[in-house]
């Protein structure tokens, strides 16, 4: 019985360890821009500018496929901050987007 559980702490510490390893190797950087854009847009997920949602509108955005007039619930105001937000917020590379208006 204490030979099982000795194993146990055993194999269960060789994994963990695995998967702090895995965790740092494997990482996946992430643009907080596409989250920021996100919640500039009105957030009706309307679909209505091709993309699935807002957030995959704002990705869009954030890699520059996207226009920003394609969002037609997004009012005049809402699209010239998230020009701004975009032409003066650099990526996770150093780059900012240029958007045309």
């Amino acid at each position: 019985m204490v030979t099982a559980i000795i194993m146990m702490l055993i194999l269960g510490a060789i994994l963990g360890l695995g998967l702090g390893i895995a965790d740092s190797k494997l990482k996946v950087e992430v643009d907080e821009r596409v989250e920021h854009v996100t919640g500039m847009l009105p957030g009706y997920n309307c679909g209505g500018c091709g993309y699935p949602g807002c957030s995959g509108f704002a990705e869009g955005m954030v890699s520059g496929e996207a226009d920003h007039w394609l969002c037609k619930p997004s009012k005049p105001d809402q699209k010239a901050a998230i020009i701004q937000y975009l032409e003066e917020t650099p990526g996770p590379d150093g780059n900012t987007i240029h958007v045309k208006p």
